[in-house]
C-alpha cells in the first residue's frame, strides 16, 4: 500500500471511530463503567508508550535537544491552555447533569476541544509517518487506544445534554473529520512543513493527556483489586508500544 493510501486508510478509520458511542445505547451503563477503566488505564500506557518509544526518538533525530525540548513543552502546554480556556476536561467517565440545558455548554465546549484536538493528532501522527512510517503507525494505535473511550464518554455528555442518539453520533463524527484534515495538511506540505518539530509537540500533548487526565483517573480506584488492574492495563499498553519498536 502507497504512502498516501496508507495516511487515508489511517485517517477514515480515526473518523469512524468517533461511532463508538453507539455501543453505550447497547450495553448497560454498569457494565459500561466497568469496562472504560480498563479502557483509560490501556490508553494511559499507550500514549506514553507512543510518546516515548516512537514519536520522541523521531523528533530528536532531527532536532538539536534544547530545540526538541522547546516543541514538548509547546505541546504540553498548549493543552494545558486549551483546557483552561475552554473548561474542557477529557474525562473519560459518563457524566450526567440535573438538567440538559446546564450541560448544554460543556457539550458544545467538549466538540469544539476534540476537534482542535483531533487535527494536532492528525499533524503530529501523519509528520511521524512521514519520518518514519513503524513509528507513525505505532503513534496511530496509541491514538486508537486513546480515541475509543473517550468517545464513548464524550457520546454520553451529548446523549445527556438532551441531543438525540443520531445527532450525538453526527456531531461526535463531525468533530472527528479534523483528523484527516489535519493528515493532509502535513501531507499536502510535507516538503515545506518542519516535520520533527510536529512530531514533537503532538508528543507534548500525548504527554499532558496521558498525565494530567488519564493517569488522574486510574489513580482513584475504589478496592485493591480494582487498583492492580489498572496497572496492568497501564502496564499493557506500554508494553504493546514498547514491542512495536521498529
Amino acid at each position: 500500500m502507497s504512502s498516501t493510501a496508507t495516511i487515508l486508510t489511517g485517517s477514515l478509520g480515526m473518523t469512524l471511530i468517533a461511532m463508538v458511542g453507539a455501543i453505550s445505547l447497547i450495553l448497560p451503563a454498569r457494565r459500561l463503567e466497568v469496562l472504560l477503566l480498563p479502557l483509560v488505564a490501556l490508553a494511559a500506557g499507550s500514549l506514553l508508550g507512543g510518546a516515548l518509544f516512537h514519536m520522541l526518538p523521531e523528533g530528536f533525530s532531527e532536532l538539536m535537544p534544547r530545540q526538541g525540548a522547546n516543541w514538548i513543552a509547546a505541546g504540553f502546554s498548549t493543552f494545558l491552555v486549551l483546557e483552561q480556556s475552554l473548561h474542557w476536561h477529557h474525562s473519560h467517565r459518563q457524566r450526567r447533569a440535573d438538567s440538559p440545558t446546564a450541560v448544554q455548554p460543556m457539550a458544545l465546549l467538549i466538540l469544539l476541544g476534540d476537534g482542535l484536538h483531533n487535527l494536532i493528532g492528525g499533524l503530529g501522527i501523519t509528520s511521524t509517518y512521514l519520518i518514519n512510517p513503524p513509528a507513525g503507525i505505532a503513534a496511530w494505535l496509541a491514538a486508537v487506544l486513546h480515541e475509543i473511550p473517550q468517545e464513548l464518554g464524550d457520546f454520553g455528555v451529548l446523549l445527556h445534554s438532551g441531543w438525540r442518539p443520531r445527532q450525538a453520533l453526527l456531531w461526535n463524527l463531525i468533530s472527528a473529520v479534523t483528523f484527516p484534515l489535519g493528515a493532509l495538511i502535513a501531507w499536502a506540505f510535507r516538503t515545506s512543513l518542519p516535520l520533527a518539530p510536529l512530531v514533537l509537540f503532538a508528543a507534548g500533548n500525548f504527554l499532558y493527556i496521558a498525565a494530567s487526565d488519564l493517569v488522574p483517573e486510574i489513580k482513584n480506584s475504589q478496592s485493591r483489586l480494582a487498583a492492580a488492574s489498572n496497572l496492568g492495563w497501564f502496564l499493557l499498553g506500554l508494553l504493546l508500544l514498547q514491542r512495536l519498536i521498529h
